[in-house]
């Protein structure tokens, strides 16, 4: 049975690179999660048999149009299954470059075989069917995902970079530790509240202000400042994964 998943993309110019999958342990809409190394053998027998996935539009590979390009990388690492992939160059695939360098269109799923599964219990006691072993047969790029924990990282074209301005899913990206979950994704939140607010007082802070806590000697904290440094330094500690 072929099932589809979703996760985050980015795009650079006439090529797009991003996650086809990730080794959250957060079940999807269908209750799967996916194990690390799920990949390892259909990637093995790709290259061997010098196999070229396609990138698709939404899964649809019944009409030629909705080719609009081939995957030319695909490789797990620490975060998951990584792939690069070119974009045709014909007006389907163009404009679906454009619709995801917009934000429209932007989110990935890749269709698969299941080789080997099984049941797990989830930390919070919840069951969730492992993917232990996959083949996987394109990625396509959707509007509605399989998994809703998906962003953005970051959108290139020939001249400029895009990137959500605090963007959970940028920082998620480089975040160590705990990955692309729903508590990540609340604390990282909670992290940008956090430095925004401090960013915010002091851009409002009066110029005469600012001179005069230059004058004050240098051992001299303020309780303004504690506070800013106690904001600042909770969110350093939720980025680095030290918040519980």
């Amino acid at each position: 049975m072929i099932k589809n998943k979703t996760f985050d993309i980015k795009a650079d110019n006439g090529t797009i690179t991003g996650y086809a999958s990730t080794w959250t342990r957060e079940p999807d809409s269908y209750g799967d999660i996916v194990a690390k190394g799920a990949f390892t053998e259909s990637i093995e027998n790709i290259k061997a048999a010098g196999k070229v996935l396609p990138l698709l539009y939404n899964h649809d590979n019944e009409e030629l149009k909705n080719f609009i390009g081939t995957i030319t990388s695909l490789e797990e690492d620490d975060h998951g299954l990584k792939f690069e992939a070119t974009f045709d160059a014909t007006p389907e695939a163009q404009r679906a470059r454009e619709l995801a360098m917009d934000g429209r269109l932007a989110k990935f799923s890749f269709a698969y075989d299941v080789v080997e599964a099984g049941e797990v219990e989830l930390e919070d006691g919840r069951k969730a069917n492992e993917l232990r072993k996959l083949n996987i047969h394109e990625v396509s790029l959707v509007l509605y995902p399989a998994n809703p924990d998906t962003s953005i990282v970051s959108i290139k074209s020939e001249s400029m970079e895009y990137v959500p301005e605090g963007s959970v899913a940028e920082i998620l990206e480089t975040k160590s530790g705990r990955r692309n979950s729903a508590k990540d994704a609340e604390d990282l939140r909670e992290a940008i509240m956090l430095i925004q607010r401090v960013l915010g007082e002091l851009d409002d802070k009066p110029e005469e202000e600012e001179a005069k806590a230059k004058s004050e000697e240098l051992d001299t904290v303020n309780d303004e400042e504690l506070m800013k440094n106690e904001l600042l330094e909770k969110a350093r500690n939720i980025l680095g994964g030290n918040e519980k």
